[in-house]
Parts: structure tokens; sequence; C-alpha cells
């Protein structure tokens, strides 16, 4: 079997369980580690790659705990070669703890549902292995994000809650209004934003009131991963255009 790379929502869910269990590394015959290896196997990931038992088996999941735990600056032994995903995934949970329990805890429970196997890949979710992805995300939750944020329904049920409270349907960030720009052929057209990512919320159904009206280029901007995280709120973006026209006046 050749060798698959580890990718950030498996690292999450495996440095989860090293950080819980107080940065030591966990034997393969441990429940946990059993566990763990059911999960990863059933993940969305890697195609048909679970039908060898091989793959991400209880021996493999062990040897990836040894890999972040000796990845762990306090460790004081001869570290293995986990590579830098390890290095990183590690760093992150250092800088942010309970972030990252909570994405890997809000993964945990959008796997248990079956939700991810019944949506297919999303174009704007995070690309291959080595590709830049969300510190505190991965794949996988942004996929399901981005799967919600398209259902058409749930966009028509925002419009109808924006409408009755009397505000105009354009951009929350930038005031973009389509039908201003593109007349009857814009009218009425706009993206819809969870402000709030699921790993900070957990999987739940989607509520309007956590929804944001966007144009495309601020919606793009709000998924786009930068300094570390793929995921910021409207209110930063908005920042981040006054920022940008305070250095060019």
């Amino acid at each position: 079997m050749p060798r698959i790379t580890w990718v950030r929502d498996e690292l999450l869910l495996a440095c989860s369980l090293v950080a819980e269990n107080g940065w030591q590394e966990l034997r393969q015959g441990d429940p946990r580690v059993l566990e763990l290896s059911d999960v990863l196997r059933s993940l969305p990931l890697h195609g048909d790659a679970s039908v060898d038992p091989r793959f991400r088996s209880p021996n493999s999941v062990s040897r990836k705990t040894t890999d972040i735990a000796t990845a762990h600056p306090g460790y004081t032994g001869s570290t293995t070669k986990g590579g830098l995903p390890t290095q990183k995934i590690v760093n992150d949970f250092l800088e942010s703890p309970q972030e990252m329990l909570a994405a890997a805890e809000a993964l945990r429970a959008v796997v248990a549902s079956g939700e991810l196997h019944l949506i297919p890949a999303q174009p704007d979710e995070p690309g291959e292995e080595g590709e830049e992805s969300s510190a505190q995300e991965g794949r996988l939750l942004i996929r399901l994000a981005l799967y919600r944020e398209r259902d058409r329904g749930l966009r028509d049920r925002k419009l109808k809650q924006v409408r009755e409270l009397g505000q105009a349907i354009r951009c929350e960030v930038c005031a973009f209004d389509f039908g201003e720009t593109y007349g009857e052929l814009g009218m009425g057209y706009v993206e819809v934003h969870h402000v709030t990512p699921l790993h900070a919320t957990g999987p739940r159904e989607t509520q309007l009131n956590g929804l944001a009206l966007l144009c495309a280029n601020c919606h793009r901007m709000c998924h786009r991963s930068y300094a570390g995280s793929s995921w910021r709120t409207p209110t930063a973006v908005r920042a981040e255009i006054l920022i940008a026209a305070g250095q060019q006046g």
C-alpha cells in the first residue's frame, strides 16, 4: 500500500487525543486509539483507501501519536520524523488550545452524524495536503459550511428575513448592491456566509441570525486562507478594507 500523507483533519483529531492525554503518546491497544482508527478510516478524504486494513490502522495511529508527542517543545527524548504538518498542528494546539479542541469536537460530531458522507466536495474548500488550510477547521468542516451556505432554501429564508426587517439586499461588508450595478439581472442576488465558524458553534442547524449577506468578493475574503486562518468574520474583512483605504489615502 502506498503511503498516504496525513491531512489536516486527521492530524486535528490525532493531536486532540494526544493533548487530552497530557501530550503523551498512546499505544496501539489503547481503546482511544482503536476508536480513532475507526473514525479516520471513515473520513471521506482518501477515496477507497480504507479497503486496505493497513490504512490508518491502530498501529499507524499509535505511531502518529508518537510523532505528535515528540514534536511538543517540552519533550526531552529523541524526536521522530513526523514532518512539518505534524509540527504545525502541535504549534497550533499550543497557540489556541481551546479553539483546536473545539474544532476536533465539532469534526467528531459531524462525522458521527453521517452528514459528511451525503455532501460532495466543494470547489472553494482547502485543497490537497501541502496547500494552506485553516488553523482551526481543516477541510471537512469548511466543506460542510460551504455546502450549507449554498443551500437555496436557506438563502431564500435569509433574504425573506432581511426584507421583513426593511433592510437592503446588499453586501454587509462593502455595501455592494448587485441590483444597482447589474439592473434586473442582479436584482435580489447576494450570497450568504456563516458569521461564526463551525468550530466555534458546532455543526448544529444553521440559524438565520448567524448568516450574513455578502458579495462574491467579500465572501471569498471571508474564506481565504491567510495568516494562519481560512475563516474570518465580515467585521474583520470590513476592517481590512478600512486599513487598505487608509494606506492608500
